[in-house]
């Protein structure tokens, strides 16, 4: 593997943090997981003023702090894959924020970031809306009542924020992966599959189509 440190993103429902878990057992690398749990989340997806700014801050300031670690510690003593790209809260900052919110956080954002390693690759998992719907539709049938989850209608344009922001790419290799038709987090053969293009993966972006 040429690449000693690979971040994992798409938008939410495709199973990044599943697909990381297997690439770390199937590569010997190391998982850093994002936060998941956040308080301010439920208030969000509800629509209270103010609670978008405070779910942003809660989830870029725990990044930056395990990412921080990764820089400070022994990086490439291994191979390291996140489940989560540092920059994808620039998507969700433009998406939620109001101009002041956003102009505040942009400030912060460019402060913190600057103190960051950059992955040598990043995975983006793609899906059409209507798969992702699909899934978010599954998904809440197996939730807790207190499970704090999006609309359909965020959840489209989260994907055309995700789809707008990757096509413009381009400061790291990037490697685009269709998953409408495959699970990657769950088949053998197409987690051995993706293994065999990230080695093969160059500058640059290149797309891959899993087999069904």
């Amino acid at each position: 593997m040429d690449f000693r440190y690979l971040a994992i993103e798409g938008p939410i429902g495709l199973g990044k943090t599943t697909l990381a878990e297997r690439l770390g057992a199937r590569l010997d690398a190391a998982v850093v997981h994002d936060e998941k749990q956040n308080p301010f989340l439920a208030d969000f997806y509800g629509g209270r003023s103010g609670s978008a700014f405070q779910a942003q801050l809660f989830f870029t300031l725990p990044r930056h702090r395990q990412l921080l670690r990764l820089r400070q510690g022994d990086l490439f003593s291994q191979t390291t894959i996140c489940d989560f790209l540092f920059d994808r809260d620039r998507i969700y900052a433009f998406l939620n924020l109001d101009d002041n919110e956003l102009f505040i956080y942009q400030r912060l954002f460019d402060l913190v970031s600057r103190d960051l390693p950059q992955p040598d690759l990043v995975v983006y998992l793609h899906a059409p809306t209507d798969a992702l719907k699909k899934r978010l539709r599954e998904r809440i049938k197996r939730a807790d009542q207190d499970d704090a989850l999006p609309t359909e209608e965020y959840i489209a344009e989260l994907n055309e924020a995700y789809n707008h922001f990757f096509f413009h790419y381009s400061a790291t290799p990037l490697l685009v992966v269709e998953t409408s038709h495959v699970e990657l987090h769950s088949s053998d053969e197409a987690l051995e599959d993706l293994v065999r293009q990230i080695g093969d993966m160059g500058r640059g972006t290149q797309y891959y189509v899993p087999r069904p």
